[in-house]
């Protein structure tokens, strides 16, 4: 897991991954707009959801989807048992990753650690997205907040294909 958090895309962008990565952010800043209200911060979270989505291999849908049942996009968030920020990172994972000086109310970085955490449980529950999500909330085997995510991504983020 460290080695993707520290990890960077080494290789420039092809123009059709720049033409996937520009329609995307297209179709999905009007959604966004509800729940962030300056067009520059709406922006820069979509390119680095979307950026940060694919260094993980994940769908950015998806991650839209868990910010929004995890934080409601509120960056300076804490969960009764201690969350922070837009993906609601449990503090033990900065010192498990050896990085004291990260702030998990930076957004950038907190989707950084959101993305790479729920990867890992994605690999860990060979693809099995219910029950990586489940992990990533802590409710491993119980289905409830799985389907909220996925709820949010019916309802907000889903784009047809």
């Amino acid at each position: 897991m460290r080695a993707t958090l520290d990890g960077v895309l080494d290789e420039a962008p092809s123009a059709a991954q720049i033409w996937a990565s520009r329609q995307w952010l297209s179709a999905m800043e009007p959604r966004l707009a509800r729940f962030v209200s300056d067009p520059e911060t709406r922006m820069r979270l979509l390119e680095r959801v979307y950026q940060e989505a694919q260094l993980a291999g994940l769908a950015p849908e998806i991650v839209l989807a868990v910010v929004q049942v995890e934080s409601a996009f509120q960056r300076e968030a804490i969960s009764s048992a201690g969350a922070l920020g837009l993906m609601q990172i449990m503090p033990f994972w900065v010192a498990e990753l050896g990085r004291p000086a990260d702030d998990l109310f930076d957004p950038l970085l907190n989707l950084r650690y959101g993305c790479t955490i729920l990867a890992h449980y994605l690999a860990v529950e060979r693809g099995d997205l219910t029950r990586a999500l489940a992990r990533y909330n802590g409710s491993r085997g119980e289905t409830w907040y799985p389907e909220r995510v996925m709820q949010a991504w019916k309802r907000n983020w889903w784009i047809q294909r």
